[in-house]
C-alpha cells in the first residue's frame, strides 16, 4: 500500500502563475509523492498523493481561484471500495 493516502488533483486559475516556483513550493513544505505541476501562466494542473490535501488545497487557493477538485482516498480504493 502506498505510503499517502490521498490523491489530490485540481486546476488553479490566476495571473502570473510559475509552475516551477510550484513545483518547489510543494518540494518544500509538502510531504507526498507523484508530483504533477504544468501549466502556463493562467492555468496550472496539480496531481499530488499526499496525507494532508487540506493544505494543498489551502497553499493553492492563495495562488488563485481553484477548481475541478479531486481528493480520492487511495486507501478505500485498494479496498475496492468508491471514493
Amino acid at each position: 500500500m502506498t505510503e499517502f493516502r490521498y490523491d489530490t488533483q485540481l486546476l488553479i486559475e490566476g495571473e502570473g502563475l510559475d509552475e516551477d516556483a510550484i513545483h518547489d513550493y510543494f518540494c518544500a513544505h509538502f510531504q507526498g509523492d507523484c508530483l504533477l505541476a504544468v501549466g502556463d501562466e493562467n492555468l496550472i494542473k496539480i496531481h499530488f498523493h499526499t496525507n494532508t490535501p487540506w493544505e494543498v488545497l489551502e497553499y493553492c487557493a492563495s495562488l488563485g481561484e481553484i477548481f475541478d477538485i479531486v481528493v480520492e482516498d487511495m486507501f478505500r480504493q485498494s479496498r475496492g471500495l468508491q471514493g
